[in-house]
């Protein structure tokens, strides 16, 4: 469908109602660019236009990042679904400046693919305006995802006159830029940030995106800590080396996990209720599925970090055990680490109804997994944090996290945001969150979000976290990815083989999965 044409034709039907007055101070010029030139590694040149410091708010109070760049290449995808690739770099839930394209992650490939780019700037942790002579913080908790949501509602409100369809927007980001990107997919239009974008001077119009790709997302933080606990428990008085003192931390968040977990109602691909005493189980068949492509993509697997493999004498390639022959790691730690755990080594089916992972022991790889084994490695590769992960100040340390530093006030002063942390530093055990701070707290959650009717929520996801990422527990990525495929949604999760944290990877697999979802 042409949306565009299709509301140039209902603004000209007679009697129709009239359209809302436009701002002109945010209406895009398609004049105002330079000419640029990006050399891609194989060698390519792909020549667009750059237009880039765009405010995409009317009441801007941090002009440092509140603008956005627009890539528009030279030549557009042969198509007239002309997607916009809408790529984050916020990390560590700090600000983010508008950025260029570059060579080396996805918004150059998107250019080279024909598509156009959009990379807006955002308010963060450690962004300041000085205001009457006072240092005033601008990015807390939830003005980068406001600045975000608004750079969405201006390429909407701009619809008629930027190159691309706003209908087919979708994000990226890694980590904290993850964890934005699957707000923007599960918060869209939702009016709990009604009042807050009007405030800004947003443009009127939606902010509802088509996809969300959300690389090793750093999310559902009040909850992050307990499932980083229960998770990573049993190395406790093995690689982690915890004291008495934090011992006690990690079993008290540990034993509030399993009440949340029951409490999503998740399922599985079949629809098998998943809860916290199968959920072990749920997790070992994605990190089971990752070994197994890992291993048809020639990646050696030692024998001692868990699994366990088909035992006949020629196997299912020949040549020993599991017939792979001996197993140690290849210079590079994970071969092609970015391959989903599915199919045939070529592309992913989707995660959901009907495609969970499935092994058959006489002729796959992989048949098991002693979970606490592996999770063992994890924490032998990279120290895991202490605990609380993610909500630490005042609980056993001053120092505050990045989070609690986006929780923080006006004046710099970073805050609690769960309950259990709060009660801890303040040795109160009736110490609660305060209304504002629950409700921010609730806006910054996308899983709050997801099977709501609060929201207009993308239909399809791309989420990866590595097999080894140990910055936040394999559970909050599970849980986003399981949530969205039992609300119907087209959901592409995975793994990948020994990927620590990181993004924009394995691009050949995330830019077909761009193609075969614009092609639905």
């Amino acid at each position: 469908m042409n949306y565009k044409l299709l509301s140039a034709g209902i603004l000209l039907m007679a009697g129709s109602a009239v359209a809302p007055a436009r701002d002109s101070s945010l209406r895009f010029d398609p004049t105002a660019f330079s000419a640029q030139t990006l050399t891609m590694p194989d060698g390519t040149q792909v020549s667009f236009k750059a237009y880039e410091g765009i405010y995409y708010v009317t009441n801007v109070e941090d002009s440092v990042y509140q603008s956005l760049n627009i890539y528009v290449p030279d030549k557009l995808v042969s198509s007239d679904k002309v997607p916009i690739f809408l790529r984050t770099y916020v990390g560590g839930y700090a600000a983010s400046t508008a950025k260029s394209p570059s060579p080396a992650d996805a918004t150059g490939r998107a250019l080279k693919e024909g598509y156009v780019v959009c990379i807006p700037g955002s308010r963060g942790s450690n962004s300041t305006v000085e205001r009457n002579g006072k240092t005033i913080y601008t990015g807390t908790a939830p003005n980068g995802l406001l600045d975000l949501k608004a750079a969405v509602r201006y390429l909407r409100y701009n619809d008629d006159l930027i190159p691309g369809s706003s209908e087919l927007i979708f994000t990226d980001g890694t980590s904290a830029g993850g964890a934005m990107s699957s707000l923007l997919g599960a918060t869209g239009n939702s009016h709990d940030y009604d009042k807050y974008l009007k405030e800004m001077g947003a443009a009127d119009a939606r902010d509802d995106v088509f996809a969300a790709i959300c690389y090793c997302p750093i999310t559902d933080l009040n909850h992050a800590d307990m499932e980083y606990e229960w998770l990573y428990g049993c190395t406790n008085t093995g690689v982690r080396h915890l004291s008495e003192d934090q011992m006690v931390i990690s079993d008290e968040l540990a034993a509030e996990c399993p009440a949340y977990l029951n409490s999503l109602g998740l399922k599985d691909a079949d629809g098998n209720p998943i809860d916290a005493d199968n959920y072990k189980e749920y997790l070992k068949t994605f990190l089971i599925a990752s070994a197994h492509r890992a291993l048809q993509e020639g990646c050696e697997i030692p024998d001692t970090i868990g699994f366990t493999f088909y035992q006949d004498k020629q196997g299912p390639m020949g040549g020993g055990p599991g017939g792979m022959g001996p197993r140690g790691p290849k210079p590079d730690g994970r071969g092609q680490a970015g391959q989903p755990p599915f199919g045939d080594g070529r592309q992913a089916p989707s995660f959901g109804p009907g495609n969970a992972p499935r092994f058959n022991k006489t002729s796959d790889f992989v048949t098991g997994l002693d979970l606490d084994r592996y999770l063992s490695y994890v924490a032998s590769v990279t120290p895991l944090k202490t605990p609380p992960a993610f909500d630490q100040m005042g609980v056993l340390i001053d120092t505050p996290s990045p989070e609690n530093k986006v929780f923080g006030n006006e004046e710099g002063e970073a805050a609690n945001f769960t309950d259990f942390s709060l009660r801890h530093r303040l040795d109160n055990p009736a110490a609660e969150l305060s209304k504002d701070m629950r409700h921010r707290v609730e806006l910054m959650n996308p899983m709050n979000y997801i099977g709501s009717d609060k929201s207009t929520v993308a239909s399809n996801w791309y989420i990866r976290h590595g097999a080894k990422d140990r910055d936040t527990s394999f559970l909050v990525p599970i849980n986003l990815a399981t949530k969205l495929m039992n609300t119907g949604k087209n959901v592409d999760f995975a793994l990948p083989w020994n990927r620590p944290h990181s993004g924009d990877y394995n691009l050949d697999d995330l830019f077909n999965w761009i193609k075969t979802t614009l092609a639905q």
